[in-house]
């Protein structure tokens, strides 16, 4: 019994004790809005949607000073329909969850986290322009034969869809503006240390308004031949800021290993800063597939002007046109709609309101 009292008295403890030397933040974003589409299996829809410009999330990051440089830092993050509250991705914290420690060396990290087809060629790359690229500026087209899940939903991952469970994640130390980081994502198979794995390495330079950004990633999923083929990315980009402008511009390059399938997209866009409160972002992108995929191909424009109430609070409206061409199969989809066109033409027009906290 006072084995038992002992151990209770501690586990008690330890809480407080950790309070008070640790920083922990709560923090999310709740983002709803009406869509109005034209075509939807040839039908015309509008609908509540939300998470379209910003994910909704709910989360708790914090580290602690351990001493001698060295901190241990942590982040749980959940995705959530705001609709009906229920969550997204499989479990409460299935967005992110990872712990590691970071010191003057870099920062390990271990969890699901995000690879850096994300982390380089949107976070890093789009820096404040992040915040005006919602779900519908992502990549899906007339691809689905690419084997992606999601019907071809951001199939170059560079929308944030996708983290990797089980990943070790390795980022260095900023260095005269270059910072660099690796990745593996453990695939869990008996006997196999490669099967249903996950690699992953970024790059990342600025220099005064320049940015500069490479990204690589190779996910092997199960369902493609077994785990031992999956998906290959690669795509370099940057930005550049003027005054007022912000101009960036992506490649990236999509390869099913198993099937052949492969898709080149080539992306501009730039930001206009019209006051201290509205912003103006327009957006083009060129997808190409392969002889496997019909060569099918698709354009898309993108408009999106947002005016802050405050910090946390923004209205904003989008205007999307996508067109396929290609084979019979090649049918419109603009990602983050609820269905693909029947034909080759798509158009979304959205007014939304978001709140960060």
């Amino acid at each position: 019994m006072k084995r038992t009292g002992w151990i209770c008295m501690a586990a008690l403890g330890m809480p407080a004790l950790a309070s008070a030397q640790s920083n922990v933040n709560l923090y999310g974003v709740i983002d709803a809005g009406v869509t109005y589409v034209t075509n939807q299996q040839g039908g015309r829809n509008t609908v509540l949607a939300t998470g379209m410009q910003t994910p909704n999330l709910f989360g708790l990051q914090g580290s602690e000073d351990l001493g001698g440089g060295l901190k241990a830092v942590f982040k749980l993050e959940g995705q959530f329909a705001l609709e009906n509250g229920a969550s997204i991705g499989g479990g409460t914290f299935a967005r992110q969850s990872y712990l590691g420690l970071a010191g003057p060396w870099g920062t390990v990290t271990l969890g699901n986290q995000y690879e850096f087809m994300f982390e380089s060629l949107s976070a890093q790359r789009l820096g404040p322009s992040l915040a005006y690229v919602s779900l519908y500026n992502l990549q899906q087209g007339p691809f689905q034969g690419l084997g992606t899940p999601f019907g071809g939903l951001d199939f170059n991952r560079v929308g944030g869809a996708f983290r990797v469970a089980n990943a070790v994640k390795y980022m260095t130390p900023d260095y005269r503006g270059l910072n660099a980081g690796v990745m593996y994502g453990l695939g869990g198979v008996p006997g196999s240390f490669g099967q249903r794995s996950t690699t992953s390495a970024g790059i990342n330079y600025a220099y005064g308004p320049l940015n500069l950004n490479a990204a690589y990633t190779y996910a092997k999923d199960p369902t493609i031949n077994n785990g031992n083929d999956g998906i290959r990315n690669w795509g370099v980009g940057g930005r550049y800021r003027l005054d007022k402008w912000q101009f960036d511009a992506i490649y990236t390059n999509t390869r099913n290993t198993f099937s052949g399938g492969h898709v080149d997209v080539y992306q501009v866009g730039v930001n206009y800063s019209i006051g201290l409160a509205t912003t103006l972002r327009g957006d083009y992108q060129f997808m190409k597939g392969n002889a496997q995929l019909g060569d099918n191909k698709a354009q898309q424009f993108g408009l999106t002007l947002d005016y802050a109430f405050s910090k946390r609070t923004d209205v904003y409206t989008n205007l999307i046109y996508q067109r396929a061409t290609g084979n019979a199969s090649a049918t419109a989809w603009i990602s983050g709609l609820p269905g693909p066109a029947n034909g080759s033409n798509q158009t979304a027009i959205r007014l939304g309101l978001r709140h960060f906290f």
